[in-house]
């Protein structure tokens, strides 16, 4: 079907090969369900007004994000306001609110107009051992059947959010999830890798055993503490997880949850899973979100970053501008970038060429190796690259004499 490339990318042609694809089991659908007005704020440092929160939303929304979490509203009386006036907006994405194992956070949800909650609860060894050892397995199970139900009472979507599970224990796992799915009918559990620490592999051995065991939505939310967040995302999905969180710009706590750009990039490129996001408004709307949280990207970061369709090395620049897919694997367009050179110590004569035509300068041919050699000395001494006004002073310096 040739799924890995197209006008906008060429991926690898090895990700449609048959022997690959017939060991997925794939979702008909995915949902992304994003989560950066609550844990992308609980990000250190990072606080979003109520103002702040309304224009993020409405910025997830115009990327196609199918959900929304739209923060706690137990937190704070400003986080409340800012939960009712996204859902007033009117949105297209389904607005969720993040909830503790309690009804007054359920009737939080309801005043606030939310279409469903997210309902947290611990369930691993180590929570329940140090941080939550006055509770039983029973209790978990006991609370987690209450307060489900009395949400679906409420006519509530809800989501499971056992966190910390892939710490928790297998077979209390198997229980506690008989349990409330027999006794609650939530409408999807969430697998919470809280501390970023389970393998891909396992990960989509988990989702495929309790799909196997549960006819039930499977959720999948990741942290970055190994760098494995995006993948572990997508072996989840690969397992069978019908919805994936993420935040924008990665961000979150400690290490961040998987990125939007990555996941949504990575869904049509890598997988070939047809969606309707607009991927042209992926960097124009991180750099609206790192001015608004003060929380800057990295300039090489995947997808969004600044430089990653800048070359300085003289090799190839002409396809860069010309022909990007044969130095990348997505059209610097799709993704609301352009491409790019810099000057620096690895330029070539190619390099300078194009940097004087961009800049509307007629090099004198006889120069241009001199030119070259001044801006890689320069680049050497600044350990840097060189900014067009010095690589203008450069020229003028030696065409002038």
């Amino acid at each position: 079907m040739e799924n890995f490339k197209s006008e906008n990318w060429w991926a690898s042609p090895y990700n449609d090969l048959e022997a690959f694809r017939s060991q997925l089991e794939l979702p008909k659908k995915v949902i992304v369900h994003d989560a950066t007005l609550r844990d992308g704020e609980q990000t250190p440092g990072v606080v979003f007004s109520v103002e702040d929160k309304v224009t993020i939303a409405k910025l997830l929304d115009s990327i196609g994000v199918e959900r929304i979490e739209a923060g706690m509203p137990a937190v704070s009386q400003s986080d409340k306001e800012a939960i009712k006036a996204i859902v007033e907006l009117g949105l297209k994405a389904k607005i969720f609110t993040f909830a503790r194992a309690m009804k007054e956070d359920i009737d939080l949800a309801v005043d606030c107009g939310a279409d469903g909650v997210v309902i947290e609860i611990p369930t691993s060894e180590p929570k329940l051992k140090y941080q939550f050892n006055k509770w039983s397995y029973q209790d978990v199970i006991d609370r987690s059947v209450e307060t489900i139900k009395y949400a679906k009472s409420r006519n509530l979507e809800v989501v499971y959010f056992g966190y910390d599970t892939t710490r928790a224990d297998y077979t209390f796992l198997n229980r506690l999830y008989s349990e409330i799915i027999e006794k609650a009918k939530p409408d999807s559990i969430g697998i919470v890798d809280t501390m970023g620490c389970i393998l891909p592999g396992a990960v989509k051995e988990l989702v495929k055993d309790l799909k196997s065991k549960f006819d039930i939505k499977i959720e999948i939310h990741t942290h970055n503490d190994f760098g494995l967040g995006c993948a572990i995302s997508f072996a989840a999905m690969e397992g069978g997880a019908e919805v994936i969180h993420t935040c924008i710009n990665g961000m979150g706590e400690r290490t961040g949850n998987a990125a939007l750009e990555q996941i949504i990039t990575g869904l049509r490129i890598l997988y070939g899973i047809e969606n309707n996001y607009n991927y042209q408004l992926l960097r124009p709307v991180s750099q609206q979100i790192q001015e608004i949280s003060n929380f800057k990207m990295p300039v090489n970061k995947p997808i969004i970053g600044d430089n990653i369709f800048v070359r300085e090395s003289g090799i190839g620049i002409d396809l860069v501008l010309n022909q990007p897919l044969a130095m990348f694997a997505t059209n610097p367009a799709f993704t609301g970038h352009t491409s790019g050179v810099v000057l620096g110590k690895k330029s070539g004569l190619a390099s300078i060429r194009v940097m004087a035509e961009r800049l509307n300068i007629q090099l004198d041919e006889s120069k241009e190796k001199e030119i070259l050699q001044k801006v890689k000395t320069t680049g050497i001494y600044k350990k840097s690259t060189v900014s067009q006004e010095e690589f203008i002073s450069i020229v003028n310096e030696i065409q002038g004499r």
